[in-house]
């Protein structure tokens, strides 16, 4: 039986075409960036023009671009130099921001910086009003973490109107674009100054273990990691240069089919929400702004079971379904989600997160439904 994978937030199948683009670089041009010999200088020529394809996607410059390991090196980077080097004494995010950002908050939390968790509505969308008031208030420098959609509810945020906040009250704006990066126009030069952003490389198919952290022209922030002064001092290590060369790659595919992709899915999400609501009628709910602003690719739902989350989980596995209770990054943990505990969805419902990419199914739809009418 063809197992089905519906938890492409948590990560995506590696693309032919980007394994292909990543192969030379494992097998022939082996060379390490740093040195000087042919060998190196043409993985060094790959690492750059990599560099030239991310930034032009996300309108940067390539020498505001720096790779890393992923999302959480990129925020961990960005959320803690900006307190070493920027005289950060305030930062402003919410409670549902990704568990690399909360518990880096945290940890300058408990180096003497203050930490405010901004409001959220029903949908666990960032409460501007608030935060207009909060930074209209604050004394010092504040820096504003919110991520652009969350990776468990899909909710959007509007980046560019919290870029324009940060701007009038001249604070610092840091967004982790890890769920939205090749599913979504993000041009930088087209909003308010975003001074830290994040990318990552195995969310849009491509290859695990490679990320980015955009930093805003003019800001310079210590490294996390030293050693060998790699990516311009910022962030040690010998680079990755097969996963950068798969990351371009698969930004530059999810660039030029991103109308298309984003029809597909989305019309498969509208038919598993009708189909859902069809056959468990009062039995469900969902969570997040599943009927506006929310990323297309994720949907996240309530039913009333018996059984817990875990075992949910376990049936659907048997079944051939994968699909995830919540945060890949944490889901292990086998402990409820503080996300959904933010929003209030009571213990007694049993929430599955489902999360789609370009290669699924409408029949693969009808084939997960029938699983849940037996398990549920």
């Amino acid at each position: 039986m063809q197992r089905i994978y519906f938890d492409n937030a948590a990560t995506t199948a590696l693309r032919e075409e980007v394994l292909t683009a990543m192969l030379p670089f494992l097998r022939q041009q082996y060379g390490n960036p740093s040195s000087i010999h042919a060998e190196g200088r043409a993985a060094r020529a790959a690492v750059e023009k990599s560099r030239r394809n991310i930034a032009r996607a996300i309108g940067a410059k390539p020498s505001e671009l720096f790779f890393t390991s992923g999302g959480s090196e990129a925020n961990n980077t960005a959320i803690k130099g900006a307190v070493a080097a920027l005289g950060v004494k305030t930062i402003i995010s919410t409670e549902i921001e990704h568990a690399c950002v909360r518990n880096s908050v945290g940890q300058m939390q408990d180096a003497g910086v203050k930490s405010i968790d901004l409001a959220i509505d029903q949908f666990g969308r960032a409460d501007l009003g608030q935060l207009r008031t909060l930074l209209a208030k604050a004394e010092g420098k504040v820096l504003v973490s919110l991520m652009h959609s969350n990776n468990e509810l899909g909710t959007l945020n509007d980046i560019a109107a919290i870029a324009a906040l940060c701007q009038e009250f001249g604070a610092y704006f840091h967004t982790d674009t890890v769920q939205t990066l090749g599913y979504y126009p993000i041009d930088v030069k087209q909003m308010a100054p975003i001074h830290f952003m994040s990318g990552s490389a195995h969310k849009l198919h491509g290859p695990k273990g490679v990320g980015f952290l955009y930093i805003r022209q003019g800001i310079h922030i210590p490294a996390l990691i030293v050693g060998g002064g790699q990516e311009r001092q910022l962030r040690s290590g010998t680079e990755n240069v097969a996963g950068i060369v798969g990351f371009a790659k698969a930004v530059d595919l999810a660039l030029a089919e991103m109308s298309e992709h984003r029809a597909h899915i989305s019309a498969l999400k509208t038919y598993l929400i009708d189909q859902l609501q069809t056959h468990f009628g009062e039995r469900l709910s969902f969570n997040g702004d599943w009927q506006g602003e929310s990323h297309y690719k994720v949907l996240s739902v309530n039913f009333q079971s018996e059984l817990p989350t875990d075992m949910l989980l376990f049936k659907l596995d048997l079944a051939g379904i994968s699909a995830s209770g919540g945060s890949a990054c944490s889901s292990g943990a086998l402990k409820g989600s503080r996300v959904l505990s933010a929003l209030g969805v009571p213990d007694e419902l049993r929430s599955l997160r489902l999360s789609f990419s370009y290669e699924n199914t409408k029949e693969e739809i009808d084939r997960c439904i029938a699983a849940l009418l037996k398990i549920v």
